[in-house]
């Protein structure tokens, strides 16, 4: 994605705008969707992916492209898929959005990471899928799990044809530096 087509490409580290309008956004790190009012002021602390880590009032959230138009920039579309998407198609996007959540203090995505340890949908007898996604964190006492299920689960839920998103937080095995891929290692300078 090029800069002109990137909404965040604007948006630096510290810089500190007012909300445009009433917006939800998802606390950091429990998880909980609350709303910040219009005119309040937030710092940005990362913008990633389709979606922004701010502070306000000592606190962190993240704000989901659906809701840029807050911070002044155009909003990006929740994905979805058409309702007559195979099968293929169907686990294609449940990645390709898991590919859009980031632990909101590193700038990698989770599958990137090596977080991401299995992701499993199945189709119930009256059509509706379930996902299920296996995860971990960078350690036991990271706090952020809560957060980045909630990013994956509302992501996921943009497709019609998904009725139930569940995240297991698994710890075996543990997740290790070894398990990011190459781009990983290379953004965040560890090779």
């Amino acid at each position: 994605m090029s800069e002109i087509d990137d909404p965040l490409a604007s948006l630096h580290k510290g810089q500190v705008l007012p909300l445009q309008r009433d917006v939800e956004v998802i606390s950091i790190p429990f998880g909980k969707t609350i709303t910040l009012p219009e005119d309040s002021e937030v710092s940005v602390m990362q913008a990633k992916g389709n979606s922004v880590s701010v502070g306000h009032e000592g606190r962190l959230y993240l704000i989901e492209g659906s809701n840029l138009d807050a911070l002044g920039l155009e909003a990006v579309p929740r994905p979805t898929l058409p309702e007559d998407a195979s099968e293929e198609a169907i686990e294609q996007f449940v990645w390709d959005q898991l590919r859009t959540c980031f632990d909101p203090e590193i700038p990698v995505d989770i599958v990137e990471l090596g977080l991401v340890y299995g992701c499993r949908i199945e189709r119930l007898i009256t059509g509706e899928r379930i996902v299920t996604i296996r995860m971990t964190l960078t350690a036991p006492g990271c706090g952020m799990g809560d957060v980045i299920a909630a990013d994956a689960r509302h992501k996921i839920l943009g497709a019609p044809q998904i009725s139930q998103v569940h995240t297991e937080i698994v710890f075996d095995p543990p997740w290790s530096r070894e398990m990011m891929s190459d781009e990983a290692k290379l953004e965040l300078g560890m090779f």
